[in-house]
């Protein structure tokens, strides 16, 4: 298996969590976003979309990194990512749906760039726009995971939800955002940073990441 990444790119981030997490070995090939590596010919070819992760399985290239999640659970059901009750799947679905589908979306790099080329915002402007989106969805999970009794993760252990919130966690410190009020948040984010799968897959911990510790 070979997963096409950049170290930052969260939707990358989300599949080495979850790989570790079910203890899948892969090759990680980089892909340099700023570079713009994703739109040369050769990639596009293969993934129209333009975007990472590419996973490589089974003699396909698969784009989407929620598509490819929900195929990494029924190709290896063993370690799932989302349990048994269908009621805890639906909580886990409820959290991890809005960080996919609020937060990533607006903040993804391809819209910064957009937003710094065609309307010539400032980083200022930019920062300010991430840190916008990012309270808007996290300030309503934070509120949600308040009225569920639970304990260091989500649920019983991670899975899906902390597969998606921790690359949000990480982006929301890069930009500054105050997480003084997320107290849920950070609580497991702390729990699963003590958990070597997470560790493995920390965008500092990538042999992509330019700063990265010899």
């Amino acid at each position: 298996m070979k997963l096409y990444g950049y170290f930052r790119s969260s939707t990358t981030y989300r599949l080495r969590i979850a790989l570790e997490l079910k203890a899948i070995e892969y090759e990680y090939i980089p892909v340099n976003l700023l570079e713009s590596e994703q739109n040369d010919a050769g990639f596009t070819t293969r993934n129209p979309f333009g975007t990472v992760p590419m996973l490589v399985a089974d003699g396909r290239d698969r784009a989407q990194s929620m598509a490819q999640l929900a195929w990494l659970d029924e190709a290896y059901p063993e370690r799932p990512l989302l349990p048994a009750d269908i009621e805890d799947r639906y909580t886990a679905r409820e959290l991890a749906y809005a960080i996919a589908t609020e937060t990533h979306a607006p903040n993804n790099l391809s819209v910064l760039k957009y937003l710094k080329t065609n309307f010539d915002a400032s980083q200022k402007q930019l920062d300010d726009w991430y840190r916008h989106w990012l309270a808007r969805t996290l300030g309503p999970i934070e509120a949600r995971l308040a009225q569920h009794n639970s304990q260091d993760f989500l649920l019983e252990k991670p899975g899906l939800f902390e597969v998606l919130l921790l690359p949000q966690m990480y982006n929301a410190r890069r930009f500054a955002l105050d997480l003084s009020g997320y107290p849920h948040m950070t609580r497991i984010e702390q729990a699963c940073m003590a958990m070597p799968e997470f560790q493995r897959a920390h965008p500092d911990n990538q042999p992509d990441n330019p700063e990265r510790s010899s």
